[in-house]
């Protein structure tokens, strides 16, 4: 016959100094974070990582000309304004040139200039609840400020050949005056 157990048997446990310590953690912890405060620091430093990443938009304000006269920005500074994105379309009733910029704020701001009739592209561009709220004069122009989609405003400038918008975040409204007082 075999002998039965007295009671229940005590699980094994390990002695304080065979398990792991918060200082052993803390080791661990530190092994893993300085590598990764290395790279974000060489990334932020050594390769402009916040930098916005800008593009030349040369070719396709070329390709717009073709359709309609096209303002240019004049005057902005190369290191403060970024153009991020640049697009041209053909669309029904005309054509229509995007240019996007990130300004000395860092907020985004977009350019748009098109052949579409202005009673169409105002409301797409602004929002259907776009109400005009003022205006900007600059050197050659008289622009009208409208209060778009929420956080959003909008400055336009409309002729007979095409309409130009400058929508932008309605916290950075120097910049969007500036955009607009530098085309010609």
């Amino acid at each position: 016959m075999e002998p039965t157990p007295a009671g229940p048997q005590p699980s094994p446990r390990l002695s304080t100094r065979e398990g792991r310590s918060p200082r052993d953690m803390m080791m661990s912890l530190l092994v893993l974070l300085v590598p990764i405060a290395l790279f974000l620091t060489f990334y932020r430093v050594v390769l402009d990582g916040d930098k916005p990443i800008s593009i030349d938009p040369a070719e396709t304000i070329q390709t717009a000309q073709r359709e309609f006269p096209v303002a240019q920005p004049r005057g902005l500074g190369e290191d403060d304004w970024h153009v991020s994105s640049a697009a041209f379309r053909r669309v029904d009733g005309g054509a229509t040139l995007r240019i996007g910029y990130v300004g000395p704020a860092g907020k985004a701001m977009q350019l748009v200039q098109s052949t579409v009739a202005a009673t169409t592209l105002i409301p797409a561009e602004v929002g259907g609840s776009g109400k005009r709220v003022g205006a900007h004069r600059t050197d050659e122009r008289v622009w009208m400020q409208y209060a778009g989609r929420p956080g959003e405003t909008a400055l336009i400038f409309t002729e007979p050949a095409r309409t130009i918008v400058i929508i932008g975040d309605d916290s950075d409204t120097e910049n969007l005056e500036k955009l607009a007082s530098s085309l010609s």
